[in-house]
């Protein structure tokens, strides 16, 4: 059924990684919210850890809007989903405007994903080291693509009025409305490490506070009405929302696919908790319209798996941080490790990978793999071109499937086990594992673009 949604909407870019998207998107979200608005927050790209603040900003779930990963084709569905009953969506951007996935032009990019929604753009500016240069570079960005809408600016970093003033007298002549002047504000800036931000969970209680620091700061120095009024310009998007039900309904079984079950739902336990906050919100979901019983344990705190689990899935995070404390909960450890022996699917990503591991940095973890794990000074990132090379409880051999790979840790493995993926990007290789009822990847895959796997993996649940 065809629909449209005309809710109004931002997408917050800038010229490049740094400018300050992140603290001008989280504080306009929590800034309108405070306004009693149902603000639906989005990020453009991969990324886990910024949809964390912006649901804290929200009160709801943060969602990303990658179209490498789900395909352009998706993004009006999944966007529509997540905006459903708002009154405004804010998109974050990802790195600079104009940039995509490596080799394949716009794609990816958060100019890309602005046409798409036919939403307007705010670019966020790194002032702090120029001042007439700024109409050059803001003209630059808002004449490259006419398809792209630049339909304002926010000024970050100003030093001083007197700066403020040099940089709107440059702008008077580029056609582009100033929407904000932010300074530098102590207090606004969240902490960083390997992979980037904090997120929210490792660190809450500072979070609500840096929060609350980016809507007072964006409150006082961005125009907010005329930013909605903006908002309310974007064009109408035409098509359904996305459904997780009706996707599975209208994704084909995969070839070998048990057959449905009974209508008892298995439970499926979805690691969470500081270590694990990478998951995308539409996992969740599909395991559940396939039938099963999602629920929430945090391999830092909770001695035994829920009770009843038949399906265990366990995401990217941070274990090389926690890792003292994962190794230190030798129960839990040993009951995954059980269950993986006795043939219940268990599906694991990145960090997940490295927890099944034999060890991590010479600490014990659950052994369910025969492979040893360590920190690395080698940065891997990047989007994959993946396909099944083996049959698993996620997909039938040639199954294809794009990923995106983001860590700084080394996995070697000993035997027993057959390669899950075959890599085309950036260079062919074989990645990952399979064995028994285990599929562990360093491949972090959004499951709309193919949710056979969620149902898949949920019916291997009721038959192992």
């Amino acid at each position: 059924m065809v629909s449209s949604l005309s809710v109004p909407r931002l997408v917050i870019a800038a010229p490049s990684s740094g400018s300050g998207k992140t603290t001008v998107a989280t504080g306009l979200m929590a800034a309108f919210a405070a306004r009693g608005l149902a603000v639906s927050p989005h990020k453009v790209g991969p990324d886990y850890i910024d949809p964390g603040y912006h649901a804290l900003a929200t009160g709801r779930a943060g969602r990303n809007l990658d179209a490498y990963l789900c395909g352009p084709e998706l993004i009006g569905p999944l966007f529509a989903h997540g905006a459903r009953g708002c009154d405004l969506a804010v998109v974050e951007g990802v790195m600079g405007l104009y940039d995509g996935a490596a080799g394949d032009g716009e794609l990816a990019s958060t100019a890309h994903v602005a046409k798409l929604l036919r939403a307007p753009v705010v670019l966020v500016v790194d002032a702090s080291s120029q001042s007439r240069s700024v109409a050059a570079l803001v003209h630059g960005f808002a004449s490259w693509d006419p398809e792209v809408r630049v339909g304002g600016v926010i000024l970050n970093k100003v030093a001083s009025d007197r700066h403020e003033e040099l940089l709107r007298e440059a702008l008077e002549s580029s056609g582009v409305p100033v929407f904000g002047v932010l300074r530098r504000v102590a207090g606004v800036d969240t902490p960083s490490r390997h992979l980037g931000l904090v997120p929210v969970a490792e660190r809450r209680a500072e979070a609500v506070d840096a929060v609350a620091a980016m809507a007072a700061q964006v409150s006082v120095g961005c125009d907010l009405e005329g930013l909605l009024e903006l908002a309310r310009g974007a064009g109408v998007l035409s098509g359904a929302a996305w459904d997780a039900a009706e996707a599975l309904a209208s994704s084909p079984p995969s070839p070998g696919a048990a057959a449905p079950g009974d209508g008892v739902k298995s439970v499926v336990a979805v690691a969470g908790g500081a270590a694990f906050t990478f998951s995308y919100a539409e996992h969740a979901e599909l395991l559940a319209a396939a039938g099963a019983e999602v629920v929430v344990f945090d391999p830092l705190r909770d001695e035994r798996l829920p009770e009843g689990t038949r399906g265990v899935v366990i995401g990217g995070g941070f274990p090389e941080v926690y890792g003292g404390e994962l190794s230190a909960n030798e129960s839990l450890r040993k009951d995954i490790a059980a269950l993986a022996r006795s043939g219940v699917p268990v599906a694991a990503e990145c960090a997940g990978l490295l927890y099944l591991c034999r060890e991590l940095d010479g600490l014990p973890m659950c052994g369910v793999l025969d492979a040893g794990a360590r920190m690395s000074e080698r940065l891997t990132l990047g989007y994959r071109d993946a396909v099944a090379v083996s049959d698993s409880v996620l997909a039938v051999a040639g199954t294809r499937m794009r990923g995106h790979e983001f860590h700084r840790t080394v996995v070697e493995p000993g035997a027993g086990a057959a390669p899950a993926w075959g890599v085309r990007t950036p260079r062919p290789h074989v990645e990952g594992f399979v064995q028994q009822g285990v599929h562990a990847s360093y491949v972090h895959t959004h499951w709309a673009s193919e949710p056979g796997v969620a149902r898949r993996f949920v019916e291997r649940c009721r038959t192992s």
